[in-house]
C-alpha cells in the first residue's frame, strides 16, 4: 500500500510552535515515526508539507493516481478551505483527516472542519499518535 501524508500550514514548525498544544516532536521526527510504522505493514509512506493552499490541492490531485490512501492534517485550512474540501471530494482515494490537538476543545472557530464531511474519518486530539491511529484505520479499511 502506498500512502500519502499531507501536512498543511505551520506544521513545519512542529516542536517549536506551541509545544503545550502540539507537543515537542518535530515534523521530521513525526515523519520518521509514521514511516517506521508503515514499514511494519510493508507499506510505503510519502510525505508532503506546504503552507500554500494551492500546493496542497495540487498534491491531492496527484493522489488519485498511484496512492491507496491519503492522511491529511490540513491545519488551519480545515476551518476555511472550501477548495481543499472540493479537492478531497473530487478524488476517489480515501482520505483520513488528522489533527494533533483536539480542535473541539479549542477556540470556537476551530470546532468546525469543512474537510471532515468528505473524509473517510477524522482523528483528533491524540497528538502525533493520531497519524499512527490513521494507519491502523487503513488496516481495517482494506
Amino acid at each position: 500500500m502506498k500512502i500519502l501524508i499531507i501536512n498543511g500550514p505551520n506544521l513545519n514548525l512542529l516542536g517549536e510552535r506551541n509545544p503545550d498544544v502540539y507537543g515537542s516532536l518535530t515534523l521530521e521526527g513525526l515523519e520518521t515515526r509514521i514511516a517506521e510504522r508503515a514499514e511494519e505493514y510493508n507499506w510505503q509512506a510519502e510525505f508532503f508539507q506546504s503552507n500554500h493552499e494551492g500546493e496542497i490541492i495540487d498534491r491531492l490531485h496527484t493522489a488519485r493516481h498511484g496512492y491507496d490512501a491519503v492522511i491529511i492534517n490540513p491545519g488551519g485550512y480545515s476551518h476555511t478551505s472550501v477548495a481543499i474540501r472540493d479537492a478531497i471530494e473530487a478524488i476517489p482515494t480515501p482520505v483520513i483527516e488528522v489533527h494533533i490537538s483536539n480542535i473541539h476543545a479549542r477556540e470556537e472557530f476551530r470546532h468546525r472542519s469543512l474537510i471532515s464531511p468528505v473524509c473517510r474519518g477524522s482523528i483528533v486530539g491524540f497528538g502525533a499518535a493520531g497519524y499512527v491511529l490513521a494507519l491502523e484505520a487503513l488496516l481495517e479499511m482494506e
